[in-house]
């Protein structure tokens, strides 16, 4: 599935106070000062004297937070530190193409509105700061060819993730950014002066190495790493819980529909334990059948929305499907009857009228569900028959008993809220010079590119 759910985050500034050593690094955009790419153990600004800026996690976000602040202060040492593989979900986003954006959305408050936590943080000047067209230039000027696809989703155009990848790993080497893998960050603390105390080790050993940093960014995704640094230095954290999953159908003849899709669909989300309206559970997109039950992304987005719903639900509900929503149901009923009239002596299976656009697996489908003898000729079903395949088509029930398998490539709603952040630096608004990037927010995007553009 092409679903770029990778955090990225564009406009990290750093504070604009002045640090001890009386350099301001604010946003001034200056020549970057080459540094070699290295994994040293010990950073050269615990040797030199100069300002550190420690970023916890090796994703989009932390990656391009590095790039963004070696730019905007080229003289401070950045010390990325990633426990796994560096830009691990940018590989996989996007069904191995990632995602980049989506260059269908150019006002804000469109834009804010494909972010179900977030949205009405997001809905001011924030994405003014870096819309979707800035993202695509930025990578565009960095030597990746872009391409728009008819549903606003943009791609490099090499199709594969690894351009991206590539990108950012050799803009981070020409800014001078230190990476160090297989580490990670366990405890944050203050000292007296301001500083930040950070214990940093790998899995394979004892060791705890100390650092002591002047800024740091947490962007380490939905890990547990990330929300343990931010409660020890202060932050809440709303609880995380998944978002952008499939639906389990136990349905043994959907099931036989595996890979047939349908171009568009309204789908709309029942639960027991919401009792008002809710517009967002309520989607329309492309939907496909999976061996345990339905995705693409209709489904996706409707996962999302209604994330925290499920989630209080058991993952359980009703799952109500149109699947043809252009088409009212009173023509529904009169194509059918004209069906009758004019292939009389043709089985039904054999003449599934062409207006609905569905494929002859899933017409069989809603004949044997409906009780329907799909060998049967048309001028032998009943008006009656006719009017229940109606319903079925606009007014399909399934009972949702699950979500499919967690991935990684999916995100989760949850994390710090964007009530103790500065959205204008993303900046702590707990703790001066803590920065906050990505997933760890309590942010998230439907599928199409947003959640790479993410809060940029």
């Amino acid at each position: 599935m092409n679903f770029a759910l990778t955090r990225f985050i564009l406009h990290l500034g750093l504070s604009c106070e002045k640090p001890r050593n009386g350099k301001s690094y604010g946003f001034l955009l200056l020549n970057p000062k080459k540094r070699p790419f290295s994994s040293a153990a010990v950073p050269p600004a615990q040797k030199t004297g100069e300002e550190l800026l420690v970023v916890v996690g090796g994703g989009a976000a932390g990656v391009y937070g590095a790039i963004r602040a070696k730019t905007v202060a080229p003289h401070l040492n950045v010390l990325v530190i990633e426990k796994g593989k560096l830009l691990s979900k940018v590989k996989i986003s996007g069904g191995g193409r990632c995602n980049v954006t989506n260059g269908h959305y150019t006002e804000n408050l469109i834009l804010a509105e494909h972010y179900p936590r977030g949205h009405r943080e997001l809905r001011g000047s924030f994405f003014s700061m870096h819309s979707p067209m800035d993202t695509m230039t930025w990578f565009s000027e960095h030597g990746v060819k872009l391409k728009t696809e008819d549903d606003g989703r943009v791609f490099p155009i090499s199709d594969s993730s690894s351009s991206i990848i590539d990108c950012l790993l050799f803009e981070a080497k020409q800014k001078g950014v230190l990476i160090q893998t297989g580490k990670a960050v366990t405890s944050a603390s203050r000292d007296v002066g301001g500083n930040f105390l950070l214990k940093a080790g790998k899995r394979t050993t004892n060791y705890m190495e100390n650092l002591k940093a002047d800024y740091l960014l947490i962007a380490s995704g939905s890990s547990r790493q990330g929300y343990v640094l931010a409660t020890q230095l202060g932050h809440s954290i709303v609880d995380p819980v998944p978002s952008l999953f499939t639906f389990k159908i136990e349905d043994a003849r959907l099931a036989k529909l595996s890979g047939v899709t349908f171009p568009k669909v309204r789908v709309k989300l029942k639960l027991e334990n919401v009792q008002t309206n809710i517009p967002q559970l309520t989607q329309v997109g492309p939907m496909l059948v999976t061996h345990w039950g339905l995705s693409g992304p209709a489904i996706l987005r409707l996962s999302a929305w209604g994330a925290r719903h499920l989630f209080s639900s058991d993952y359980k509900g009703d799952l109500l499907v149109d699947f043809i929503p252009d088409i009212k149901m009173e023509d529904v009923k009169s194509i059918l009857m004209k069906q009758k009239h004019q292939f009389t002596k043709q089985k039904l299976l054999n003449a599934c009228p062409l207006e609905f656009g569905i494929v002859k697996r899933f017409w069989k489908y809603l004949l044997d569900r409906e009780g329907v003898d799909a060998d049967i000729l048309w001028a032998s079903i009943s008006n009656n028959s006719l009017i229940a395949i109606a319903s079925l088509l606009k007014h399909c029930m399934f009972r949702v008993t699950g979500k499919g398998q967690f991935k990684d490539e999916f995100v989760t709603a949850g994390g710090v809220p964007l009530s103790e952040i500065s959205l204008g630096t993303m900046e702590s608004k707990i703790q001066p010079h803590l920065f906050f990037a990505g997933e760890v927010l309590n942010v998230d995007g439907v599928t199409g590119g947003f959640n790479f553009q993410g809060l940029s």
